[in-house]
């Protein structure tokens, strides 16, 4: 499918114009490890030994990846992120992103924080969205149970309905504030025990606006399929439907499940029928824009092209607020900012939380950034493209 825009994803005075020579420096340094899989291994393996026994390291994750990939520990230590995005026309998604605990009260104390990015989103226009996991509300083994209809105990029925109430808490809270929250997608085995509730909640806060954002995983082979008929439920019960559209997290853990347990793998088999399952979806909510408002969670230059050239199409400025793309803090920058230097509506997933709780995160962006095919090599030839630029100045 040949696309032609003005967009070009290639300027890299634009893409790292938010970061300091030595900022960039570092940014080398890490994709340079990433790039390197068997280095990888080894640094993720000793970090997660060093962090199991103590040692005294998390200073040395604070200042590398930590700071390259997150905001801050706390909201307030991400303030200087969400300023310089904001200098730059970025948005910031704060996503609390401890996870490693499965107590109420930890999932309690989530919730809480969840609604603290709420009240700081609030009347904010550098915070255009909020964020948060299912499986930072509840255990996952109560909702791959909720979704097989097993038998619950007294305790997990009960633990269930906390969990709806938590949902149900910052739903609530979104919508008095007017700031739209999505709900990241998850496991097919837990997927559709979430939906159920996020539908719900679409049914009930987005009447006006959309609101309640869910997540569709364009590498699965029905999502395409499930997204026309989350626009018909939205056409029936007329409410607006939030859609953020990705290709996928979780590829090796469906197929080692599914192969496990013996039902077919629900993941596209090739790369090419999940590019051409979201291209197709990207399709879908422009031809619906009535109902429809996208956030476009892509670090495929490609798609993002595709958008904008199907946003001319049907005649919509770059800055229509149904329309946003979104990418991951410290990476994809060639796409964000020259997109944001356009006019459209971008904003960075800012990752934030406790170091030691922000580590299972950090290790999926390495494993991710080592597996995905060139995903690392070129967020390095753009980083050593834009450092012997500036040596030439």
């Amino acid at each position: 499918m040949e696309i032609q825009s003005n967009i070009q994803f290639d300027d890299t005075q634009v893409a790292f114009s938010y970061k300091t020579n030595w900022q960039l420096k570092k940014a080398n340094f890490i994709f340079s490890l990433v790039n390197n899989p068997f280095i990888s291994s080894i640094a993720t393996g000793l970090v997660k030994v060093g962090l199991a026994l103590r040692l005294p390291i998390k200073g040395l994750i604070r200042t590398t990846v930590f700071e390259h990939f997150c905001g801050g520990e706390t909201i307030d230590r991400s303030q200087q992120t969400i300023d310089t995005l904001n200098r730059f026309h970025v948005g910031t998604i704060l996503d609390f992103s401890a996870e490693g605990a499965n107590t109420e009260a930890f999932f309690d104390n989530t919730m809480e924080e969840i609604l603290k990015t709420l009240d700081k989103a609030k009347g904010n226009s550098a915070i255009p969205f909020t964020v948060f996991k299912a499986t930072g509300l509840a255990d996952i083994e109560l909702l791959t149970k909720v979704q097989a209809k097993e038998a619950l105990s007294a305790e997990e029925a009960e633990a269930f309905k906390h969990f709806q109430l938590r949902v149900e808490n910052i739903c609530t809270r979104a919508h008095d504030y007017g700031v739209p929250v999505m709900v990241d997608a998850e496991d097919t085995w837990i997927q559709n025990v979430i939906d159920t509730i996020v539908y719900e909640m679409m049914r009930k806060f987005n009447t006006k606006q959309a609101i309640v954002f869910n997540t569709y995983q364009m590498y699965r082979k029905d999502m395409l399929d499930n997204l026309r008929n989350a626009f018909h439920d939205a056409a029936m019960h007329n409410y607006y439907l939030g859609v953020k559209m990705v290709r996928g997290a979780y590829m090796e853990k469906e197929a080692e499940r599914a192969e496990k347990m013996g039902y077919e793998n629900p993941i596209w088999p090739t790369k090419q029928a999940t590019d051409n399952a979201f291209n197709s979806g990207l399709a879908f909510c422009m031809d619906n824009k009535q109902r429809i408002s996208l956030v476009c969670g892509s670090h495929n230059e490609y798609s993002n092209h595709y958008l904008t050239v199907l946003m001319e199409k049907h005649s919509l400025k770059n800055n229509d607020t149904r329309v946003w793309f979104a990418q991951l803090l410290g990476m994809s920058d060639n796409i964000s900012f020259n997109l944001a230097k356009a006019g459209y509506n971008v904003a960075k997933y800012v990752p934030y939380g406790p170091v030691e709780l922000v580590m299972p995160y950090l290790i999926r962006r390495a494993t991710e950034n080592t597996s995905v095919a060139g995903q690392s090599s070129r967020e390095l030839t753009l980083i050593r493209k834009e450092i012997a630029r500036r040596k030439e100045k």
